[in-house]
């Protein structure tokens, strides 16, 4: 649906460059992600709307959160909406080699670095998942966000919410729909944090995420976005843009070649 909206529209013509935004856009967008960073650090910081959210989805009898192994959790949140995830930025990326367009290749990059930036915070993060953790049946200590670790019995590798950050990386759409129709843009955007936060909300009740999870993953996307395209659209030289374009057709007819 979402190629479909460029696809049936009339500027279909190939993009060489991309949109450029004024250095103001990039200003308020450094002073919303400070206040939104403040927000999340608070939070974080905190932690009782953390717990409170998370005590409600953990059955203190059984000493475990009843979700945890949901079948339906498990194949709508944590296969299906992922995989709808993967198949919009592939078909972007697709259709942009094919029709030779920039800003759809961009966009497929923009899905995946925002993605791949949670997933390295995540993995060399010492911060553990609530069913690890000693109040709610597991074996790890918690603490607070950029206070002394603990390296006992934690297993970490919990912090930001990966997961979510699947449905957060689609705010890249912003930055494709912008110079065509900007209410479409900020559509989009509000409907990948709806998304992000739906993904996350699967994790929570789960055990797996404290809601500060996912408000942190949210703000490291946009940041790696906003970063990202700042740097392909105004410090790149526009003969660069068209050299994207030809590496990945070079890409692909490569593998055509092996298979």
């Amino acid at each position: 649906m979402i190629v479909d909206l460029l696809i049936k529209s009339n500027s279909m013509n190939r993009q060489k460059t991309l949109h450029r935004f004024s250095k103001s856009f990039y200003i308020w967008q450094m002073i919303y992600l400070c206040l939104g960073g403040f927000f999340c650090f608070w939070v974080s910081r905190q932690g009782l709307l953390d717990h409170e959210i998370t005590n409600f989805w953990f059955d203190p009898i059984s000493h475990s959160f009843p979700l945890e192994n949901n079948y339906w959790l498990e194949l709508i949140n944590h296969k299906i909406l992922k995989y709808f995830v993967i198949t919009i930025a592939v078909t972007l990326l697709l259709v942009g080699i094919v029709k030779r367009r920039v800003d759809f290749i961009i966009t497929a990059i923009l899905i995946g670095l925002g993605s791949a930036a949670v997933g390295i915070l995540k993995s060399t993060s010492q911060h553990s998942c609530p069913w690890d953790l000693v109040e709610y049946g597991g074996r790890a200590i918690e603490y607070p966000l950029l206070s002394s670790a603990n390296y006992f019995n934690n297993p970490g590798h919990c912090f930001p919410g990966g997961h979510a950050s699947g449905g957060f990386s689609l705010m890249a759409l912003f930055f494709l729909f912008y110079p065509k129709d900007r209410k479409l843009a900020f559509m989009m955007l509000g409907a990948a944090i709806v998304l992000g936060q739906i993904m996350g909300f699967g994790q929570i009740v789960r055990g797996a995420h404290f809601l500060s999870h996912n408000l942190w993953s949210c703000w490291w996307v946009w940041l790696t976005q906003v970063s990202a395209y700042g740097l392909f659209s105004s410090l790149l030289p526009h003969s660069y843009h068209q050299k994207i374009i030809d590496w990945c057709s070079a890409s692909v007819r490569r593998r055509r070649a092996k298979a």
